[in-house]
């Protein structure tokens, strides 16, 4: 019933795909004012823009909404897209930048790793093997949490591989570099690294548009392990459908930073990308529900291992 259910889910996708994107863009104009009507999660999102700008005007925060709404379906007709667009239509709405520095660490047989947010499309990350001239053949992947309807689910996963990318579960990324590295086949996989992390997954804060943000550390343990080069990918939208996707390197050599040094440095970036126009950022997102002095009250790290203060 499920492999059914998927089928009918996929084909009407599909099928919405097939459309040109001005015929998209005019769905993503209806969805939004239907978003803009049900007040989806309207309150998390002015309450993160309003604490994020708390230098600018009401009026300003509201236009940063509005944007932010229209941005956000934009999104998702431009993802489902993904799944039919061909390559060279593709390219001709994205410029990427800045991956040649990818290419020269592929030369020297460095694989790659990759900090980004929640900024733009991110989706179009997964095209990145696109914008390879020499090493065609490296994988391209994207470190994905799996959704909770198995049905959409597998359809993310078919519009992020629609392009030659590869999507692997964040639990099952090690094992998965670890047998690239066996097998001396070079790749870049994206880490999307500005999620909520659990409780006891809080390792560090960090101030992050002007909140202490508590961050994940696993991507940064993951690439000191594989000796990546790392990268910032930066994004632009300069008009409506068209990115520009920057490859910005951080280091060629991660154990050589301080500890947390690329996890910092990945926050720095990413705000400043996100202050240069800030609707195109996931403010849906509760990122701030957790707060250090929450954590203070009820936890306590005894030999770097998170434990609630009732635990002995």
């Amino acid at each position: 019933m499920k492999k059914m259910t998927y089928k009918i889910v996929h084909a009407l996708f599909y099928a919405v795909s097939l459309l040109p994107y001005g015929v998209l863009y005019v769905l993503s104009d209806i969805f939004y004012v239907f978003v803009r009507l049900s007040g989806y999660r309207r309150r998390v999102v002015r309450r993160n823009i309003e604490t994020s700008f708390p230098e600018k005007s009401t009026s300003e925060h509201r236009a940063i909404e509005r944007r932010f709404y229209h941005w956000l379906c934009d999104y998702f007709v431009e993802t489902l897209k993904l799944l039919s667009v061909k390559p060279a239509s593709l390219l001709r709405r994205i410029e990427f930048r800045g991956f040649d520095q990818v290419e020269q660490c592929f030369d020297r047989g460095q694989t790659c790793a990759a900090l980004l947010g929640h900024y733009g499309n991110w989706e179009l990350l997964s095209a990145t093997g696109l914008a390879m001239q020499r090493h065609t053949d490296a994988v391209m992947g994207l470190i994905y949490h799996p959704l909770r309807s198995d049905i959409f689910d597998r359809l993310f996963i078919d519009i992020r591989q629609s392009k030659g990318g590869v999507c692997i579960p964040k639990k099952d990324i090690l094992r998965y570099l670890v047998g690239y590295q066996r097998e001396n086949r070079m790749n870049l996989f994206g880490y999307i690294s500005d999620q909520a992390p659990k409780w006891e997954n809080i390792h560090l804060w960090i101030p992050f548009l002007g909140h202490e943000t508590p961050v994940f550390t696993g991507a940064e343990r993951i690439m000191r392990k594989m000796r990546n080069a790392v990268f910032y990918v930066d994004m632009e939208r300069p008009r409506r459908g068209h990115y520009v996707v920057t490859a910005r390197l951080i280091t060629t050599d991660p154990a050589s930073m301080p500890e947390h040094e690329i996890t910092r440095q990945f926050f720095s970036m990413l705000e400043e990308t996100i202050r240069r126009e800030p609707s195109c950022y996931l403010w849906s997102h509760d990122r701030w529900r957790r707060t250090h002095e929450e954590f203070d009250r009820r936890f306590r790290v005894v030999n770097g291992k998170v434990i609630k203060r009732t635990e002995t």
